[in-house]
C-alpha cells in the first residue's frame, strides 16, 4: 500500500500535487498536535530526572519526525534511525522503571510495518516480539509486583502496539484506495484529451477535405475554360480565392474553438456548389431547428455535398429541410454495396449523441441521405421526415425521368440500409 503521496506496490501512480497536498495538511492539522501532546504527557508522567525526560523526549520525537515523514511519502528515509532510536529508549525505559517509553516504538513500528511491500505480517510479528522480549527482560530487572509489572511493561505495551499496527493496514488501504481514484481521475482525463483530439481531427477534415474538393472541381473546370472563356476563369478563380480565405479562416476558429456552423450559409453553399458542377439542385427549406441541432444539420449536410461530388455522378440534388431534421436526395449513385462514407458515420454517432438518427439508402441509381431529431413526438416526427424524404426521391426521379428519357422511375424495391 502506500501512504499519502507515495507510490503503491501494485504501481499506482502517485497523486496529484493537490491531493498530496491536501492529505498531508490534513493529518498533520488532525494528528500531529494530539501525539504531540500525549508525548509530552508521557515525558512527563513517566521522567524524575532530567536526563531521563532527555531521553524520553528523544523518542517522542524520533516518533513526530517520522510521522512527518509519513504524511510526505517519505518515510523509508528515516524508517532505521527511527527504528532504532525509539528501540533504544523502550529498552531504557525497561531498566529506568519508565513503562511508557514505548510510545515512540509504537508509533513508529506501525507507520514503518505498514509500509513495507510484502511481508508485512512477519514484520508486525517480529515487532510485537521485540516490544514483548523487552518488557518481559524488565522481570530480571525487578521482582517486586510481579502480575504488576508484566501488565505494565508487557500487556500493556504489547497490546496498544497490536492494535495500533492493525489500525495502519485500513489506513493504508484508505490511500490506496485515493490513489485509485487519483489515477482513474487522470484516465478520463486523457481519455477526454483523446475524444477531442479525434473530434478535432474529424473538424479539420470536415474543413479541408470539403475546401480541397471544391478547389479541384473549380482549377479542373477553369483548365477547360481557359482558352474559350477567360472570364469565366477569372471568376472560378477569385471563387478560389475567396473560398480558400474562408478556409483559412474557419481553420483559425477551429483552432480557438470559435467555429460554429451556420445551416443558413451552408444550405446556399451545397446550392452553389451543386451549380458550379452543372448539377440541377431544388430546395424545400421549412422552419429550422434549434441551434445546437442546426449545426450538426449544416455538417450533414456539408458532408453529403462532398460526398457527392467526390462519388456520385449525380445530375439532381433535392434537398428538404424541416424542424424535424433534414434530407438530401441524389441521383447517379454507383450500383452496389453502400459505400464506405467515414464521414457520414462519425456524424452518426454525433446526432445519435443528441437522441436524433442518421439513416442513408441507396436504391435504383438514388441515393439519399436523411437525419432527424424526434420531436416532440419520436416516432410520428421521424415518421414524417422519412415520409418527406420518400416524396422527394419520388419527385426527383419524376423530374429526371422526364427531362432525360421515357425510362422507369425508381421501383419501390426494398432499400439497402446501413445503420438502421
Amino acid at each position: 500500500m502506500e501512504a499519502p503521496g507515495g507510490t503503491g506496490r501494485r504501481g499506482v501512480p502517485r497523486h496529484s500535487d493537490v491531493t498530496r497536498d491536501r492529505l498531508r495538511r490534513l493529518n498533520l492539522v488532525m494528528l500531529l498536535p494530539p501525539l504531540a501532546a500525549a508525548g509530552a504527557l508521557c515525558v512527563a508522567l513517566d521522567a524524575e530526572t532530567w536526563w531521563q525526560a532527555a531521553v524520553l523526549g528523544a523518542g517522542v520525537a524520533a516518533a513526530l519526525v517520522a510521522f512527518e515523514r509519513w504524511t510526505a511519502g517519505r518515510l523509508r528515509q528515516v524508517a532505521l534511525p527511527c527504528l532504532a532510536v525509539t528501540g533504544a529508549v523502550w529498552a531504557f525505559g525497561v531498566v529506568a522503571d519508565c513503562g511508557t517509553a514505548f510510545y515512540g516504538l509504537t508509533i513508529v513500528g506501525s507507520h514503518v510495518v505498514s509500509q513495507l511491500p510484502r511481508r508485512r505480517g512477519a514484520a508486525a510479528f517480529g515487532l510485537l516480539a521485540y516490544v514483548t522480549a523487552v518488557g518481559l527482560a524488565r522481570l530480571l530487572v525487578t521482582t517486586d509486583g510481579l502480575a504488576g509489572e508484566l501488565a505494565l511493561f508487557v500487556l500493556i505495551p504489547a497490546g496498544v502496539t497490536g492494535v495500533l499496527t492493525g489500525l495502519m493496514f485500513p489506513n493504508q488501504r484508505f490511500y490506496g484506495l485515493v490513489a485509485e481514484l487519483e489515477a482513474s481521475r487522470d484516465r478520463e482525463a486523457e481519455l477526454a484529451v483523446a475524444r477531442e483530439r479525434v473530434r478535432f481531427a474529424g473538424d479539420l477534415h470536415d474543413i479541408q477535405g470539403h475546401t480541397l474538393h471544391v478547389v479541384k472541381l473549380k482549377v479542373a473546370l477553369a483548365r477547360k475554360l481557359v482558352h474559350s472563356d477567360p472570364a469565366r476563369v477569372e471568376q472560378e478563380l477569385r471563387e478560389i480565392h475567396a473560398l480558400v480565405g474562408d478556409t483559412i479562416t474557419q481553420t483559425k476558429e477551429l483552432a480557438h474553438a470559435q467555429r460554429r456552423l451556420n445551416l443558413s450559409a451552408e444550405l446556399e453553399n451545397a446550392k452553389n456548389l451543386f451549380e458550379a458542377a452543372g448539377i440541377r439542385v431544388h430546395v424545400d427549406r421549412g422552419p429550422e431547428t434549434d441551434a445546437r441541432r442546426s449545426e450538426l444539420l449544416g455538417q450533414v449536410l456539408r458532408e453529403t455535398t462532398t460526398n457527392i461530388l467526390r462519388h456520385a455522378q449525380a445530375a439532381s440534388v433535392r434537398i428538404s429541410l424541416s424542424a424535424t431534421g433534414i434530407t438530401i436526395v441524389n441521383d447517379g449513385a454507383r450500383e452496389g454495396p453502400l459505400p464506405e462514407l467515414r464521414g457520414l458515420s462519425a456524424l452518426r454517432r454525433r446526432v445519435a449523441e443528441d437522441g436524433g438518427e442518421l439513416a442513408v439508402e441507396q436504391r435504383n441509381g438514388w441515393f439519399l441521405t436523411a437525419a432527424g431529431f424526434p420531436h416532440p413526438h419520436p416516432d410520428a416526427a421521424w415518421t414524417a421526415t422519412r415520409a418527406t424524404a420518400q416524396a422527394a426521391t419520388r419527385t426527383t426521379a419524376r423530374a429526371a425521368t422526364q427531362e432525360t428519357a421515357p425510362t422507369a422511375a425508381p421501383t419501390a424495391d426494398a432499400p439497402r440500409k446501413e445503420g438502421r
